[in-house]
């Protein structure tokens, strides 16, 4: 599934060959998505797309009268073409430019969506969501304050996108190790140093991991189609039974809140 690193690296991705171009048609092949697409974005032609921004997982296509709200699912990409290509079986919606670029979306699943409002005020999916994890508003004070009184595993709570939105199941297995935290602690037993602790490595993380997605960039318009998504670095997650970089004791997995979790028992007591 893209996390918000490879949607920070699609966004980027795609900017340079749509932002500022006008759109010829949007063409929908598959409407039924997650939520059906709605008609209205196949009426789009002639709308100058201004910008292209994200919130949590969603890219925001700003349009000169409207919104296109982008979400990648569980299976689902973007990728860009400069010359028309015959559409394979998963390839639903094409947006293309009047300058003959493609923007081709592909998912095998459905389960993203393409959502069209006039303002994102009408996106209830954007609605009542937690702050962005690279900004000021999400600090260790914000979450000292949230866990009050809260007694549930700091790893689900972390991955709830009230609290904070893009911190997937990787990037939460990844800060809870780098700030030593174990991921069934409660969230109202962290003390304010401690969320310190966990602040400063999921920016940490994910900082990394987007800089690691802008290595791709050059990549992303690739003869394969395929998008310029990038292998990740990672300490424990997936390494089950291997040997913590650190200590050298068997990375654990168990199962929080119906995810898999990989911890170090030593490291993250």
């Amino acid at each position: 599934m893209p996390e918000l690193p490879e949607v920070e690296t699609s966004r980027r991705g795609i900017l340079p060959y749509l932002k500022g171009q006008t759109i010829d048609k949007i063409i929908v092949r598959q409407s039924k998505l997650r939520w059906p697409v709605d008609r209205a974005i196949s009426n789009a032609h002639g709308q100058v797309i201004l910008d292209i921004k994200r919130r949590a997982k969603y890219l925001l296509l700003q349009l000169s009268n409207n919104w296109i709200v982008i979400h990648l699912g569980m299976s689902g990409s973007l990728r860009i073409l400069q010359n028309h290509q015959k559409a394979e079986k998963h390839d639903h919606i094409d947006l293309v430019l009047d300058n003959g670029v493609i923007l081709r979306y592909t998912d095998p699943r459905r389960f993203g969506s393409w959502l069209w409002a006039n303002s994102l005020d009408q996106i209830s999916q954007l609605q009542h969501l937690g702050p962005e994890p690279l900004s000021n508003e999400f600090s260790a004070e914000y979450l000292f304050e949230k866990a009050r009184n809260r007694q549930v595993p700091i790893k689900s709570w972390i991955m709830d996108n009230h609290i904070v939105v893009g911190v997937g199941n990787i990037y939460a297995s990844e800060s809870l190790f780098m700030a030593k935290i174990n991921p069934n602690r409660k969230v109202n037993s962290l003390q304010l140093n401690e969320f310190e602790r966990l602040v400063a490595s999921i920016k940490q993380v994910l900082t990394k991991s987007i800089e690691q997605g802008g290595t791709t960039l050059k990549d992303f318009l690739q003869s394969d189609g395929k998008p310029g998504y990038f292998a990740q670095e990672l300490q424990v997650y997936g390494r089950k039974d291997e040997p913590c970089i650190i200590c050298g004791i068997e990375i654990k997995s168990q199962k929080i809140g119906q995810r898999n979790t990989f911890y170090c028992e030593n490291c993250q007591k």
